[in-house]
């Protein structure tokens, strides 16, 4: 496996861990914090989060030489797309919500 391999396999572990933890955050910490739309916007968040981190390694596991840039558009927009949900549901200015459609279409990439 070549280093660069192993850094994208470090950095989807570390977003997968993100997931983890802010889904945990979520259902715990923020139960009774949110109400029911914003707490809608964090579940989306962290949906995505996930599904794109199992993307984001099925990609790395390719010999494709278009792995490494889907990858890096997955984590792109992973971070663009959830970042600003979970920022919109902590109740960041309705001004960020024009960074979702960005990241959306990272992940599409």
């Amino acid at each position: 496996m070549s280093l660069a391999t192993r850094r994208w396999h470090g950095l989807i572990a570390l977003f997968g861990a993100t997931a983890v933890a802010l889904g945990a955050f979520g259902a715990h910490a923020l139960r009774s914090v949110l109400d029911p739309a914003h707490s809608a916007l964090w579940h989306t968040a962290v949906s995505y989060l996930f599904w794109h981190v199992l993307a984001a390694w099925l990609a790395v596991q390719s010999s494709s030489r278009l792995a490494q840039p889907a990858v890096a558009l997955f984590l792109l927009g992973s971070t663009l797309f959830s970042g600003s949900l979970f920022a919109l549901a902590l109740g960041a200015p309705h001004w960020l919500g024009t960074i979702t459609p960005v990241g959306g279409l990272a992940l599409l990439g």
